[in-house]
């Protein structure tokens, strides 16, 4: 080992102490006053107490209330309601055309169905009634023939 890198102990070094330097604030730049003049002049009242001691102020007047705000000539409450009418007027139109649309798609799919048992009832009726005409071909007796096995047996 290098004897500079052997330690027997802390090593001591010396300290350099700075003194804090005093930071001086910046001088404020007086807003520009502007002179008001009162209305009136407050008239100086004087008043002299029980002890014999004399206050003297300037004579204040009675507070004022606020003005009360003019009411609007209609309320919020009737404007609320108003507005909720014509939503509910809205959805009141939406609704009647849909309930008018099924009403219409029912109307529409019944008498399709009615069409459909028409022309199949038709269908079966000429069917019955071309049937007890002999038009050239045999005729069977359905009501004599015996069924077995998906064959006509007579």
């Amino acid at each position: 080992m290098y004897p500079e890198h052997v330690s027997s102990g802390p090593v001591l070094r010396a300290v350099e102490v700075h003194p804090p330097t005093l930071i001086t604030p910046a001088v404020p730049v007086p807003a520009p006053v502007v002179p008001v003049q009162p209305a009136t002049v407050p008239t100086v009242a004087s008043v002299v107490l029980p002890d014999g001691r004399i206050i003297t102020g300037y004579a204040v007047g009675p507070a004022q209330p606020e003005p009360i705000a003019a009411k609007p000539v209609v309320s919020r409450a009737a404007v609320n309601v108003a507005l909720g009418g014509v939503g509910f007027l809205t959805a009141c139109g939406g609704l009647l055309m849909l309930t008018t649309f099924i009403t219409a798609l029912t109307a529409l799919i019944t008498q399709l169905i009615t069409l459909a048992a028409v022309l199949f009832g038709g269908f079966i009726a000429v069917q019955v009634l071309t049937a007890g005409r002999h038009s050239g071909g045999t005729t069977v007796n359905i009501r004599k023939a015996v069924i077995k096995r998906n064959h006509f047996h007579h």
